[in-house]
C-alpha cells in the first residue's frame, strides 16, 4: 500500500472532492477524508520513499547484488505491509500481494531476495531516508529539551542492539539448542531531533559494539554537522573508543567502567556540590588511566551519589566546570536511556521480535527498516505536537499510540479502497514543502486526546529478576561453522 502512490494527483486539494472528480475517485477520497493519520503516512512515504528515490539507493548501496523481476521498491512494499498491517508476518502480505496481483513473482522468491540484502544497503536506507525525513520535521521542533550550555554542538546517543530471536529455519540452524541470535546493530540517535541517523551493522549478533564504533562514527559525522558530543555507556570507555570520540574536534561523555582507574590532578582540587534534586555531585580533574598508558586522557570526572542506588560516574573532556555545569552533563547521561526506549518501541511496537527472514543480512534489514518506521513516527509526533490548539512538547506524546491508531487505519483504508483506487489520489513526485504543509493540515485534525502520555506518580517495584537459560549463539556463526566443515568434508583427499 505505501509504495503503490505512482499515479498523477488529481488536480483537487488532496481532501477536497469537486463535482467534476469521477465517482471512481470520489469514493477512495471520502474514505481517505476520514483517515488523516493513514493520508498524512501516505503523503509522507510518497515523498520519503519514492520508487525513483529507491532505486538510487539502491545502484549506491547495492554492491554485488541485482534486481530482476523482484525490484528494491516492491520489496520494501513487501516489508512494509507485513509490519504495519499484519504483525510481522510476511506470509499473510504475500498472499494479498498475490491477490491484488502486486507480487510479480513466488513467495519463495522475497524470502530469498530478502535474505541476500547487502548490510550496506540496509545501511544506506536508513541513513538516506532519514535525511530526507529530518528535512519534514516541522521548523524549531525538539523531541527532548538539552541544556543551553551544550547548544553550540550536537548531542548523540550511541548504544547497540543484538537482534534477537531468529528463526532456526535454516538447515544448519536446526536442533541448535538455547537462543539464536540475527546480527548486531549500533546506532547513532540524536535526542534533539528524535531520530536515529546512522547505524553499523555486524552479521554477528554476539559481536561486541566497540568493534562497530569505527564504522558508526564516519556514518554519523557525515550526516551531522559542526561539533558533536557523544554519549555513551561504560562498555565504550576504552582508549581506543575515546580518542575516536574526540577525533575531528569533536567531545565525548562516557560512564567510566571499572576496568580503568582515576588518578586525579593534585594540582586542582575536587569540588562537591548539589544537584537540582539535592544529590551529592563531585567533580575531579586527572587522568584516567595508569601513568604508564601513553594514550591517557586528561579528563573531567562527574560523581553523583544516589541514596539506595549506584553511583554514576561519568568522565569527560569538556573540562570547564563554569562553562558546562557538571548537572547539565549529568541531565545529557540520564537521558541517554532514552535510547534503550527506541530500542524497546522499535522491537515491541515495530515487531522487530517477529523476524521475516532467518539469515543474519535478512534480520539486519528488517531492523534498519524497523528503526526507519520509528523516525516516520517521530516526524509524525513532532506535526502533531506543533499543531494542536494548544502546542505541547513532543516528548510528552506516545509514539505507540500513534503508530497504533495509525495501524488500525491503514488497516481500514486497505480493506475499503484497492491501491490502485489509493494510488490515483497520489502523485509520482511531490516536493518537500508541499508534503510538509499538507501534514501540519492532516495531522492538526488528526489529534486524539489519548495520544497524551500517561503520568504515573506512584514509584514502581523493580521486577524481580526472570531465570533464562545462558545458551545462545548466532546465525552468523553457526553458518560460518558449517562452510569450514563443509569445505572440509568436500576437499580432496
Amino acid at each position: 500500500m505505501l509504495m503503490r502512490l505512482d499515479q498523477e494527483l488529481p488536480p483537487s486539494s488532496p481532501t477536497t472532492v469537486t463535482a467534476t472528480e469521477d465517482i471512481a475517485i470520489a469514493f477512495p477520497r471520502q474514505v481517505l477524508d476520514r483517515l488523516p493519520l493513514a493520508e498524512a503516512a501516505l503523503w509522507l512515504w510518497s515523498y520519503v520513499l519514492s520508487p525513483d528515490f529507491l532505486d538510487g539507493v539502491f545502484q549506491r548501496h547495492r554492491g554485488r547484488s541485482f534486481e530482476d523481476v523482484l525490484s528494491f521498491p516492491v520489496l520494501l512494499d513487501l516489508i512494509a505491509d507485513a509490519l504495519l498491517q499484519h504483525d510481522g508476518r510476511a506470509r499473510p502480505a504475500l498472499q494479498r500481494a498475490r491477490r491484488d496481483g502486486t507480487l510479480p513473482t513466488k513467495p519463495r522468491a522475497v524470502y530469498g531476495k530478502l535474505g541476500r540484502v547487502p548490510l550496506e544497503l540496509s545501511l544506506g536506507l536508513l541513513e538516506e531516508a532519514t535525511a530526507r525525513l529530518e528535512d519534514l520535521l516541522p521548523p524549531n521542533s525538539t523531541a527532548v529539551e538539552l541544556p543551553a550550555s551544550l547548544a553550540a554542538m550536537t548531542t548523540v546517543l550511541l548504544d547497540g542492539k543484538k537482534i534477537k530471536g531468529a528463526a532456526k529455519r535454516l538447515l544448519p540452524v536446526r536442533g541448535t539448542p538455547g537462543k539464536v541470535y540475527g546480527g548486531k546493530l549500533l546506532a547513532a540517535l540524536i535526542p534533539a531531533r528524535g531520530l536515529a541517523v546512522a547505524l553499523a551493522a555486524d552479521p554477528d549478533g554476539e559481536a561486541n559494539d566497540c568493534r562497530l564504533v569505527p564504522q558508526v562514527l564516519p556514518r554519523a559525522r557525515a550526516r551531522i554537522a559542526g561539533v558533536r558530543l557523544w554519549v555513551a555507556d561504560r562498555q565504550f570507555c576504552g582508549f581506543d573508543q575515546i580518542a575516536q570520540f574526540a577525533a575531528h574536534g569533536d567531545h565525548f561523555l562516557i560512564r567510566q567502567t571499572k576496568k580503568i582507574q582515576f588518578h586525579p590532578d593534585p594540582a586542582r582540587p575536587a569540588r562537591t556540590g548539589t544537584d537540582g534534586r539535592g544529590r551529592t555531585v563531585i567533580e575531579r580533574w586527572g587522568w584516567l588511566g595508569a601513568p604508564t598508558q601513553k594514550r591517557r586522557p586528561y579528563v573531567r570526572q562527574i560523581t553523583l551519589i544516589r541514596p539506595g542506588e549506584e553511583e554514576i560516574v561519568v568522565v569527560t573532556d569538556l573540562l570547564e566546570a563554569a562553562v558546562y555545569p557538571a548537572e547539565d552533563l549529568l541531565a545529557v547521561y540520564l537521558a541517554r536511556w532514552g535510547i534503550e526506549r527506541v530500542f524497546q518501541q522499535v522491537t515491541e511496537v515495530f515487531h522487530l521480535q517477529q523476524l521475516i527472514g532467518s539469515t543474519p543480512r535478512a534480520t539486519v534489514f528488517q531492523g534498519a527498516f524497523c528503526m526507519l518506521l520509528y523516525n516516520l513516527i517521530q516526524v509524525v509526533r513532532a506535526h502533531v505536537a506543533v499543531g494542536r490548539p494548544a502546542p505541547c512538547p513532543a516528548e510528552s506524546l506516545s509514539s505507540e499510540q500513534i503508530f497504533m491508531d495509525l495501524r488500525r487505519q491503514l488497516i481500514a483504508l486497505s480493506e475499503l479502497v484497492s491501491p490502485t483506487e489509493v494510488a490515483s489520489l497520489f502523485p509520482p513526485r511531490v516536493g518537500r514543502a508541499d508534503v510538509a504543509g499538507w501534514l501540519g493540515a492532516l495531522l492538526e485534525r488528526a489529534w486524539e486526546p489519548h495520544w497524551i502520555k500517561a503520568v504515573n506518580k506512584k514509584p514502581r517495584p523493580k521486577a524481580a529478576p526472570v531465570k533464562q537459560s545462558g545458551a545462545h549463539t548466532s546465525v552468523h556463526k553457526i553458518l560460518e561453522a558449517h562452510r569450514r566443515q563443509k569445505a572440509v568434508t568436500e576437499a580432496p583427499s
